[in-house]
């Protein structure tokens, strides 16, 4: 009998070693990464510098709480904002918890302008966290299922759909839209190229803030440090999570101009949140994706591997659709291939399935001779179906 809690739904393995894009499990069997803890570890499995940084930190110092300075916590900071652009940084412990402290901050921001039903729009099929107010942002009606009353309030649109936003800037009560740049639960959708510069400027215009949820675009996955930079702008908030402690467990909400100045002492606080080692390790990420050009080959295996399957998968029948930004790539197929999960573990393979989707988002350290064993063993998956 299990003493957990039944609502997770495992694979039939477990895992008691990792290194760089491979795990193995308990019977000495390896399997290929190809989900990097669902986006996580982008440096791969025990990165010698973040296990380093770890051991050494946890040897030193572990935790204090927030009603002390942490160097460590002040330097991520600061490395953080100047990489970004952006001006303050709160940290907690997972992208739910960046994504609740931007929803705490656009309704302060209401608060401010005197606004006493604060609205967020935000996107079908989106996916932002399982709090009760991020699960309440997120645009899928199967996390919402079970939980009502959900948290208000929020406005759902269409994805890449401007006519949709400018439909609700007659609404008084609006005070921010929260997207993500690519939506990666849903199966790696890509909007327009120009879609994040026009909803700037229909925020701008409105005097709404623009808050970017990049927990899995985050941290080099699309080949550059932040997504939102291949549109060359700066929300008002950033939320950042999954790869920036490469397993161990950091959110970050980061906040541009007006934004920055709106939580003070007594508003939001968290018990954990960048302490002594999670910062220590996230500032180790950050100077070896620098250190070792790892957007370079987060970019350059991206297009690799891309390029290889459309080679080899363009005249499958069942391949409807291949996307791709970086290391976050789709490939969407014409039925529901769910029954690849389970075949793609007895070959070895880790991947997600999002309906009739295979997602893959692969360490960023992959290499060629890695990309090729991938591009294989999915193409042989696909031709299962």
């Amino acid at each position: 009998m299990s003493y957990l809690m039944p609502n997770y739904s495992p694979l039939d393995v477990s895992f008691v070693k990792g290194e760089g894009c491979y795990l193995t499990d308990d019977k000495g069997e390896k399997y290929f990464d190809a989900l990097s803890g669902v986006g996580v570890v982008n440096l791969g499995h025990c990165h010698k510098d973040v296990t380093k940084a770890i051991q050494e930190q946890s040897a030193e110092l572990i935790h204090t709480s927030n009603w002390y300075h942490i160097k460590n916590q002040e330097v991520l900071a600061e490395k953080l904002c100047k990489l970004s652009n952006m001006d303050k940084a709160f940290f907690g412990n997972s992208g739910a918890e960046a994504n609740e402290a931007a929803i705490k901050i656009a309704r302060l921001y209401g608060d401010q302008n005197n606004i006493t039903n604060p609205t967020i729009i935000t996107a079908n099929q989106s996916f932002h966290g399982r709090t009760m107010a991020t699960l309440s942002a997120t645009g899928n009606d199967k996390v919402q299922s079970g939980f009502a009353p959900l948290v208000s309030k929020f406005i759902h649109v269409e994805f890449n759909s401007l006519d949709e936003i400018k439909s609700h800037t007659g609404n008084p009560d609006i005070v921010a839209v929260m997207l993500e740049p690519i939506q990666g639960e849903s199966g790696v959708i890509i909007p327009d190229s120009s879609y994040l510069n026009s909803v700037q400027d229909i925020c701008k215009k409105n005097n709404w803030l623009l808050i970017l949820d990049e927990v899995q675009t985050g941290i080099g996955r699309t080949g550059k440090l932040f997504a939102h930079q291949y549109n060359d702008i700066t929300p008002d908030i950033l939320t950042l999570a999954k790869g920036l402690g490469n397993g161990v467990p950091i959110g970050a909400c980061l906040t541009k101009g007006k934004a920055s100045k709106l939580l003070v002492p007594g508003t939001h606080g968290s018990t954990f949140g960048g302490n002594p080692l999670v910062s220590k390790t996230a500032i180790t990420v950050l100077e070896v994706i620098e250190k070792d050009h790892i957007l370079d080959n987060s970019l350059r295996m991206g297009e690799y591997l891309t390029s290889k399957f459309k080679d080899k998968l363009n005249k499958s029948s069942s391949v409807i659709d291949i996307r791709s930004k970086g290391l976050m790539i789709a490939i969407e197929l014409n039925e529901d291939c769910s029954s690849l999960l389970q075949q793609a573990l007895k070959n070895k393979l880790l991947i997600n399935i999002t309906g009739q989707t295979i997602r893959l988002l692969p360490p960023l350290i992959i290499n060629k001779d890695e990309a090729d064993i991938l591009v294989k063993k999915v193409c042989d998956l696909v031709k299962e179906i």
